[in-house]
């Protein structure tokens, strides 16, 4: 097979709306993960779903999302990163349409899984081309503005369901939060046929269907029960797929590795800060999704405010998280390593903090001011999670480095979303407890997630 291979940047003219491009489609895809929190309580009314119908609402995205995510990043590499970007985007475009027809709730979680496969052949190629086309000082403001996104799309995503399920418009109810990507989605096409370079890499890896074929069974089996058992009391199929679960692992680990080209190569893994790296975010990002899917329930079902209310209450934190990941760069350098390892404990104490405000009842202007230090805390730590994580992977293996750390942010928001929301759905109709335990068990995994951030800090 002929691949084409992508220029450096010293030879080749980036299109000064390339990075523009490439941020709005992983906005777009975040928002996606998160706008259906805020909505879910609309749509769990319209289609009559249950608790572990909405789960799975949120997580088939994100499911289908991460098991397929190092396989998009590999088709770029080999086919040409902007015919698979525009590809998924087409995919992720159609399906953001079969969303907004759903006529109930096994409809939607089957579009939503669609739409989690165009996210995961568009997404990838968004940090593959950063790898390929930026260096330097520009690679290290692109991987800021990166961050930036990464906390605006979920947090935006907050809050344009609010504004949407509440607008009701056309009497459409919540099905505007995903018909709107449509718009956007031409659009996007559009500009990217334009400023995305055709080219993939001339040192792709191959695809790995055996590892896929055990990967995506032993991802299920874990979710599934974790988002279901407590709505079904817990049966003995759940138990015997968790089992199931830690056989399919084990047997993806032993066939990765004799395979040719693994996903998940073990030369990339010695590579110094990818498996640290790998290890913060997906403990970083199971403890953000968590804290937002367990957010919005408390603050519409259990304070009684609108979708609207509830969305708007995650902007101070959004815009904490976007400044800091943004302006980081303008302290000293001799800091930046150590910015994890001071991050992730500031983290930690807001969201024990929160833990407090949800269990006392403290006003939302309190829950609001506590959740912006957690804010702060991942923001110091986030960006130069991805900067440290990716600063010395070689440039063939960026296509599965970006494949990983991408995996492990959406993996990481599956198994915030069924733990934690299953934990904070199975304590019962006191929200103030069910919040204060489910923000607890969150800044513990926050606090836990120091010990990676330090050895990445440590290269």
């Amino acid at each position: 097979m002929t691949t084409t291979t992508a220029a450096p940047a010293t030879a080749r003219a980036v299109h000064p709306l390339l990075l523009t491009a490439l941020l709005t489609a992983q906005f777009m895809a975040l928002l996606d993960t998160s706008v259906v929190n805020v909505a879910g309580p609309t749509i769990r009314t319209d289609l009559d779903t249950s608790g572990a119908g909405l789960q799975l609402v949120i997580s088939g995205y994100t499911i289908v999302y991460a098991m397929l995510i190092v396989t998009g990043s590999r088709l770029g590499g080999r086919l040409g990163f902007r015919r698979v970007f525009n590809a998924g985007l087409i995919v992720f475009t159609l399906a953001s349409l079969l969303c907004g027809l759903a006529w109930d709730d096994a409809s939607l979680i089957g579009a939503r899984a669609v739409q989690g496969a165009g996210a995961a052949l568009m997404v990838p190629q968004v940090l593959n081309l950063i790898q390929a086309t930026y260096t330097g000082v520009d690679r290290a403001r692109a991987m800021g503005r990166y961050a930036a996104v990464i906390a605006g799309g979920m947090v935006a995503g907050q809050v344009v369901g609010g504004l949407l399920v509440s607008a009701d418009l056309f009497g459409l109810s919540w099905r505007p939060v995903f018909l709107i990507n449509i718009p956007v989605g031409i659009a996007l096409y559009v500009l990217a046929r334009r400023a995305l370079p055709a080219g993939g890499t001339s040192s792709a890896r191959g695809l790995d269907g055996p590892g896929l074929a055990l990967l995506a069974p032993a991802l299920l089996a874990l979710v599934v029960p974790l988002v279901m058992g407590h709505e079904l009391d817990w049966p003995t199929w759940g138990w015997l797929s968790l089992a199931a679960c830690v056989v399919l692992f084990v047997a993806f680990a032993a066939v990765e590795r004799r395979a040719p080209a693994p996903l998940i190569p073990v030369s990339l893994l010695r590579v110094p800060g990818v498996l640290a790296g790998a290890i913060t975010l997906l403990l970083v990002m199971t403890a953000f999704g968590g804290l937002m899917f367990a957010t919005a329930l408390y603050v519409q079902n259990g304070l009684g405010y609108s979708a609207l209310e509830a969305g708007l209450t995650f902007i101070p934190s959004s815009v904490v998280f976007a400044g800091v990941s943004l302006r980081w760069q303008l302290l000293p350098a001799a800091w930046h390593p150590r910015l994890p390892m001071i991050g992730m404990p500031i983290g930690a104490v807001g969201f024990a903090l929160s833990a407090w405000a949800f269990g006392t009842g403290q006003p939302l202007a309190v829950l609001l001011a506590v959740m912006v230090v957690g804010s702060f805390g991942l923001g110091v730590a986030y960006s130069p999670v991805m900067m440290l994580s990716l600063r010395r992977v070689p440039l063939p293996q960026a296509p599965d480095a970006s494949g990983l750390m991408v995996t492990m942010i959406q993996l990481g928001q599956v198994l915030g979303v069924a733990a934690f929301g299953t934990l904070y759905l199975s304590i019962g109709t006191d929200f103030h407890h069910a919040g204060e335990v489910t923000a607890t068990a969150i800044a513990a995994t926050v606090l836990l997630t120091t010990a990676p951030a330090a050895r990445l800090s440590r290269g």
